[in-house]
Protein backbone atom coordinates (compact mmCIF):
# COMPACT_ATOMS: atom_id res chain seq x y z
CA UNK A 1 0.00 0.00 0.00
CA UNK A 2 1.14 3.42 -1.00
CA UNK A 3 0.41 6.39 1.14
CA UNK A 4 -0.63 9.65 0.14
CA UNK A 5 2.29 11.83 1.14
CA UNK A 6 4.41 9.19 -1.03
CA UNK A 7 2.23 9.55 -3.92
CA UNK A 8 2.65 13.63 -3.15
CA UNK A 9 6.41 12.75 -2.94
CA UNK A 10 6.53 11.06 -6.08
CA UNK A 11 4.64 13.27 -7.94
CA UNK A 12 6.23 16.23 -7.00
CA UNK A 13 10.14 14.71 -7.53
CA UNK A 14 9.07 13.68 -11.36
CA UNK A 15 7.09 17.43 -11.66
CA UNK A 16 11.11 18.92 -10.29
CA UNK A 17 12.68 15.99 -12.67
CA UNK A 18 11.05 17.22 -15.59
CA UNK A 19 11.07 21.08 -15.06
CA UNK A 20 15.01 20.88 -14.40
CA UNK A 21 15.65 18.65 -17.83
CA UNK A 22 13.28 21.44 -20.01
CA UNK A 23 15.78 24.34 -18.78
CA UNK A 24 19.18 21.94 -18.89
CA UNK A 25 18.07 21.12 -22.68
CA UNK A 26 16.73 25.07 -23.50
CA UNK A 27 20.34 26.15 -22.11
CA UNK A 28 21.95 23.41 -24.07
CA UNK A 29 20.48 24.56 -27.16
CA UNK A 30 22.02 27.92 -26.70
CA UNK A 31 25.43 26.41 -25.43
CA UNK A 32 25.32 24.58 -29.33
CA UNK A 33 24.43 27.70 -30.78
CA UNK A 34 27.67 29.69 -29.33
CA UNK A 35 29.95 27.17 -30.23
CA UNK A 36 28.59 26.99 -33.45
CA UNK A 37 29.19 30.72 -33.72
CA UNK A 38 31.30 31.88 -36.58
CA UNK A 39 34.61 33.09 -35.52
CA UNK A 40 35.42 36.51 -37.51
CA UNK A 41 38.86 38.74 -37.26
CA UNK A 42 38.86 42.09 -36.40
CA UNK A 43 40.05 43.71 -39.21
CA UNK A 44 38.77 46.65 -41.71
CA UNK A 45 36.30 44.19 -42.91
CA UNK A 46 34.28 44.09 -39.81
CA UNK A 47 32.21 47.21 -40.07
CA UNK A 48 31.08 46.36 -43.78
CA UNK A 49 29.59 42.93 -42.65
CA UNK A 50 28.04 43.96 -39.45
CA UNK A 51 26.16 46.59 -42.02
CA UNK A 52 25.12 44.49 -44.45
CA UNK A 53 23.81 42.04 -41.74
CA UNK A 54 20.21 41.90 -41.23
CA UNK A 55 19.05 44.63 -38.51
CA UNK A 56 22.65 45.56 -38.16
CA UNK A 57 23.15 42.64 -36.12
CA UNK A 58 25.33 39.67 -36.02
CA UNK A 59 24.16 36.88 -33.05
CA UNK A 60 26.45 34.70 -31.77
CA UNK A 61 29.49 35.34 -33.32
CA UNK A 62 33.20 35.19 -32.07
CA UNK A 63 35.37 38.28 -32.49
CA UNK A 64 38.80 37.29 -32.76
CA UNK A 65 42.16 40.04 -32.70
CA UNK A 66 44.55 42.15 -30.63
CA UNK A 67 42.78 43.92 -27.79
CA UNK A 68 44.82 47.07 -26.41
CA UNK A 69 44.28 48.25 -23.14
CA UNK A 70 42.89 52.10 -22.79
CA UNK A 71 45.71 52.87 -20.10
CA UNK A 72 47.60 49.75 -18.64
CA UNK A 73 46.99 46.42 -19.02
CA UNK A 74 46.21 44.07 -15.59
CA UNK A 75 49.15 41.89 -14.63
CA UNK A 76 47.99 38.61 -12.73
CA UNK A 77 49.82 37.95 -9.55
CA UNK A 78 49.20 34.52 -9.81
CA UNK A 79 50.17 33.76 -13.29
CA UNK A 80 53.52 35.11 -14.40
CA UNK A 81 53.40 36.97 -17.97
CA UNK A 82 49.70 36.91 -17.78
CA UNK A 83 47.63 40.06 -18.56
CA UNK A 84 44.42 41.25 -18.95
CA UNK A 85 41.89 43.89 -19.93
CA UNK A 86 39.09 45.07 -18.86
CA UNK A 87 35.83 45.25 -20.80
CA UNK A 88 33.47 48.45 -20.51
CA UNK A 89 29.86 47.38 -20.13
CA UNK A 90 27.13 49.70 -20.31
CA UNK A 91 23.55 48.52 -18.86
CA UNK A 92 20.73 50.68 -20.39
CA UNK A 93 17.42 49.49 -18.74
CA UNK A 94 14.26 50.74 -20.62
CA UNK A 95 11.98 50.97 -18.44
CA UNK A 96 11.65 51.54 -14.62
CA UNK A 97 8.82 49.35 -12.43
CA UNK A 98 7.90 50.55 -9.19
CA UNK A 99 8.64 47.66 -6.29
CA UNK A 100 6.21 48.21 -3.61
CA UNK A 101 8.01 45.23 -1.67
CA UNK A 102 11.64 47.08 -1.65
CA UNK A 103 9.84 50.65 -1.81
CA UNK A 104 12.15 51.46 -4.77
CA UNK A 105 12.23 51.76 -8.67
Amino acid sequence: PITPGELLCLGSSLAFSGLFYYLYRRKARVVARIQEAPKLQVDDNLPALVSAAEGRCLPYVALEGIVLPAQAALTSHYHEGLQGVIQKLLLKEHRLIWNNLARSW
